[in-house]
């Protein structure tokens, strides 16, 4: 029906939103709706959009949780969806995501559990689009999970790392991802192998060096590509921020196109995965876009999630929590 795949779509996408760098809700959202308010609000949206011809949703409750306010949503048929609105009524999540249920996992001969992959759309040569922004620690963190299941699967996928059209660590992000972008548009050979190196330390320097980056041609193409999108200007102008975070629109049409809120976001074949970070899991999600899955598939991968920042340990061995980078 056209509401549970609408309250599906919002479901993965907040879900995962906040699980990655992306700006503080409660810092954004300034203006604060009464209950009552909050109530209308969001009966008059539910029914004007969301509900079938002849059916009509009403609301039975409104109380606070979590910052943002619950509503028991009575859909008919003695079915009650609990939702959440942002207190100034600018978003509506049409049902919660329980976090332990979701976190459901299959379990190998070997009684290793991965988490399930989401449901995506089957295709004979899967899309995979990554947005991370560079120094988020969390968006390094799958970067580590998932370069070795895109070694693994080559041509068979169609795979890219974008970046989300904000940065949230400072200028060197800005910059790091102009290099990045153009080492991987005009001299993609060596991307990967770049980005392991970046992956490893954070040194981009050192790192052009040892891959052996022809430096001219990059510079050629930052100052383009900075050029045709203001990246710079508009940092030093202070335009176009998000907050008190600067803008990098290189993949802001992407951005928009599926809604990216923050660092990491997974879309496989058009559809946002709410993906564990280890790369068996991720390679579990990437295969489950296939529509007859490669042998490679088949591949074992390692279970432990990559520890979250620059470095080659494990999560397990550094004890760094499955966090996000969002401001407090």
């Amino acid at each position: 029906m056209r509401k549970n795949a609408f309250f599906l779509a919002l479901v993965l996408t907040i879900a995962f939103t906040l699980s990655g760098c992306s700006t503080n809700l409660n810092a954004v959202f300034q203006k604060k709706l009464s209950p009552d308010e909050a109530k209308l609000k969001a009966e008059t949206y539910i029914n004007a959009n969301l509900m079938a011809n002849g059916s009509k949703a009403t609301i039975d409750k409104v109380v606070e949780e979590n910052g943002l306010y619950k509503m028991s949503v009575n859909v008919g048929s003695g079915q009650i969806i609990d939702s959440y609105m942002t207190k100034d009524g600018s978003k509506l999540f049409p049902q919660a995501l329980e976090m332990k249920t979701a976190e459901t996992a299959s379990t190998d001969t070997a009684g290793v559990k991965t988490a399930a992959p989401t449901e995506v759309p089957k295709t004979a040569k899967p899309t995979v689009e990554l947005f991370v922004m560079s120094h988020c620690p969390y968006g390094t963190q799958i970067e580590k999970g998932i370069l070795p299941v895109i070694e693994a699967l080559g041509d068979k996928i169609n795979f890219a790392i974008k970046f989300c059209d904000y940065a949230m660590h400072g200028e060197k992000e800005l910059k790091e991802e102009l290099n990045q972008y153009c080492i991987n548009k005009e001299q993609s050979a060596k991307y990967l192998t770049y980005l392991k190196c970046f992956l490893g330390a954070g040194d981009g320097a050192a790192c052009l060096t040892q891959t052996k980056i022809d430096t001219a041609k990059l510079n050629t193409c930052v100052d383009k590509t900075d050029k045709q999108f203001k990246v710079t200007e508009n940092f030093a102008n202070n335009v176009g921020f998000k907050g008190s975070y600067p803008a990098f629109d290189v993949f802001k049409d992407d951005n928009a196109k599926y809604n990216v809120g923050g660092s990491p976001t997974l879309i496989i074949n058009g559809t946002e995965s709410s993906s564990a970070r280890d790369p068996q899991s991720l390679m579990n999600s990437i295969c489950a876009g296939f529509a007859t899955a490669p042998e490679e598939c088949a591949k074992a991968m390692d279970t432990a999630s990559p520890a979250a920042g620059f470095g080659t340990g494990t999560e397990a061995a550094s004890g760094a929590a499955a966090a996000d980078c969002a401001t407090t």
